[in-house]
């Protein structure tokens, strides 16, 4: 008597492989997309709270900041695979092979309420002279950094009453402009550097101007404006300048906070809010109402439209309205992109004992 011989085609085999086999390559699969995908969102979401916060300023509605602490997920993989034959007389034999494969993500995200402590160090205090150098030797424009960060130098002002709430009269600003335009003149011709100092518990930014550039139209323009010693290569930058030296440049530095209320005067309303009073309407002294683009203009523009933008980089849906980035915004989208390092800087110093929030989303 013959033994039945069962004989799998080659198809069937292949499919067998697959399903014991092919789940060896899921892991890395999954990894490589996910990854991507969380970063993605994270970063999204980070952009929306920080644009969400410039349109609660702007309406002088309470700011407040979640920070994404974790972000964990767990993959169940499960296989299966089955195999049936069927042996009858004259019939060699009968084969049949079945299997399945799944994966259920479950991911758990956890927040943090930026809060008493915490919420003070990385918020409301001045921003520290390092932080201003760090952001300088990354690339980005000395303008854009002093603009931002600075409320004062010498006795120069830069808008000091829009670093909260929106004021009611017309602020200081020109000279101030004037200045660091002069310096970005400086930059652009590579003649200026900028280092940091910490001497005897006193921060310090040294402004270095090469003998090229110290008496260059620029560089004496910038001396005029702040009344200090012309054509010299060096000017120190600090929080208490000794008074009897005559290249000392005392500033006042703002918070993140008072950096973000600065960024929301720009943000434009809705002509309706305006007109109920839901926002403040800022007065020259004749006046006329005083357009707050002279002043961030040059910085960061934030529209707003009832309908939903479709040519915008980032938009946020706040008090029935769209407030939004134009995606062909650059120096808007550069502004944001420094004001979103400033606060990953901020956050660096800050460790995490606030109560934590964890949602497990994928359940």
């Amino acid at each position: 008597m013959k033994p039945n011989i069962i004989r799998i085609s080659p198809a069937l085999a292949i499919i067998f492989l697959v399903l014991i086999f092919g789940c060896a390559k899921l892991g890395p699969t999954t990894l490589k997309s996910e990854r991507s995908n969380y970063n993605l969102a994270v970063q999204r979401t980070n952009d929306e709270q920080l644009l969400l916060n410039l349109a609660r300023l702007k309406y002088r509605d309470t700011p407040f900041f979640m920070e994404v602490s974790s972000v964990a997920t767990q993959f169940t993989l499960s296989t299966s695979a089955n195999a049936r034959t069927t042996l009858e007389k004259g019939i060699n034999g009968l084969f049949g092979l079945g299997g399945s494969v799944g994966m259920v993500e479950r991911p758990t995200v956890t927040y943090s309420p930026l809060q008493g402590d915490k919420f003070i160090q990385r918020v409301l205090s001045p921003l520290p002279l390092q932080t201003i150098t760090l952001l300088y030797h990354s690339g980005w424009r000395i303008e854009r950094i002093f603009q931002l960060c600075f409320q004062r130098m010498n006795n120069i002002k830069n808008a000091p009453g829009a670093s909260g709430p929106t004021p009611i009269r017309a602020p200081q600003f020109k000279n101030f402009l004037a200045a660091i335009k002069y310096l970005g003149k400086l930059q652009s011709e590579d003649v200026l550097n900028l280092s940091y100092k910490n001497e005897n518990e006193s921060p310090q930014i040294i402004l270095h101007i090469t003998d090229e550039g110290k008496n260059s139209e620029a560089a004496q323009n910038f001396a005029r404006i702040l009344n200090i010693e012309p054509g010299r290569d060096q000017y120190v930058i600090s929080f208490s300048p000794k008074q009897s030296e005559s290249n000392q440049i005392r500033v006042v530095t703002r918070s993140l906070l008072g950096i973000l209320f600065y960024l929301s005067q720009g943000v434009e309303a809705p002509e309706q809010d305006v007109k109920e009073g839901k926002v403040t309407r800022t007065l020259k002294k004749s006046g006329e109402v005083f357009d707050w683009k002279e002043v961030t203009g040059g910085l960061l523009k934030v529209r707003s439209k009832s309908n939903r933008p479709d040519n915008a980089t980032l938009r946020i849906f706040y008090r029935g309205t769209w407030f939004f980035i134009q995606d062909s915004d650059l120096k808007s989208k550069s502004t944001f992109s420094l004001l979103s390092q400033i606060f990953s800087l901020q956050a660096g110093k800050i460790k995490d004992n606030s109560p934590l929030l964890t949602l497990p989303v994928g359940q």
